[in-house]
């Protein structure tokens, strides 16, 4: 008879240890719960302080002696742990490379062909590695290749910057350039603030300008009233707001005045 059951996976240990769980005979405590923000402490009396104040001692440095605890929340602390983690890994720029082939003997259609292509990569952000291929004997053409590439930086410099100059790995001879800053098709436009508004009579139904000189939204948030929302609040939103005055100009523009 088969067995259908899944294998057990033991609980996650804990990345730090924990009141009962720290075996040394005495901690240093540091914090706001010790005179002077660190003190030298019995493990059991410094988990007791900890009990007091509602609260968990964590060794958050044990390969010192003695090792380094702190009074705090754990959950709290774990939480907010992680929180870190997810925030570094969204902020980590993924780094896309993008390859360009070149031959000893490429010629002038094919060179600018290829020049227009990096430039595309570039403005899309993305790092472009050219390389010269030597195939059996056009080896001895090393210094053709050298020049193809400094030639394709050259017509890349409004756009990239050379992180490695020509250099020789096996039978390709390597570039690395990356987009300048500012370059970017990505880069935020000057009504990116501002919702989009195409043709002059759609600014004119969703903008207006008042006796004052001032510039209202027309329905302000008139959409997002279908969320779940207090009737107080909804009646705010069905009132027009004023544009911020750092956003006039723009509407003008959009408006013509």
């Amino acid at each position: 008879m088969r067995n259908n059951r899944q294998p057990y996976r033991g609980r996650q240990e804990e990345p730090y240890k924990v009141n009962q769980k720290i075996r040394a005979r005495e901690v240093r405590v540091v914090g706001e719960f010790v005179e002077g923000g660190n003190a030298l402490l019995p493990t059991d009396k410094a988990i007791k302080l900890a009990q007091e104040n509602d609260l968990d001692l964590v060794e958050i440095s044990p390969n010192v002696d003695p090792p380094v605890c702190k009074i705090l929340d754990y959950a709290k602390f774990k939480y907010e742990q992680k929180k870190k983690q997810k925030e570094i890994k969204a902020n980590a720029a993924k780094v896309v490379l993008k390859e360009i082939r070149f031959g000893p003997n490429t010629d002038e259609h094919d060179f600018n062909f290829k020049v227009k292509h990096a430039i595309n990569f570039l403005k899309e952000g993305a790092k472009v590695k050219a390389y010269v291929h030597f195939v059996g004997r056009t080896i001895v053409f090393k210094e053709r290749g050298e020049m193809l590439l400094l030639k394709f930086v050259q017509a890349l410099e409004e756009y990239g910057a050379v992180e490695q100059l020509p250099k020789m790995e096996g039978k390709r001879m390597n570039i690395f350039i990356a987009p300048k800053a500012g370059k970017n098709k990505f880069q935020l436009n000057k009504y990116s603030k501002m919702p989009k508004v195409k043709t002059k009579s759609s600014a004119k139904k969703r903008f207006a300008l008042t006796g004052t000189g001032k510039i209202k939204r027309k329905h302000a948030f008139k959409s997002h009233i279908l969320t779940k929302k207090s009737t107080k609040r909804k009646r705010e939103l069905t009132k027009a707001g004023l544009v911020h005055t750092s956003d006039e100009g723009r509407v003008k523009d959009m408006l013509r005045i």
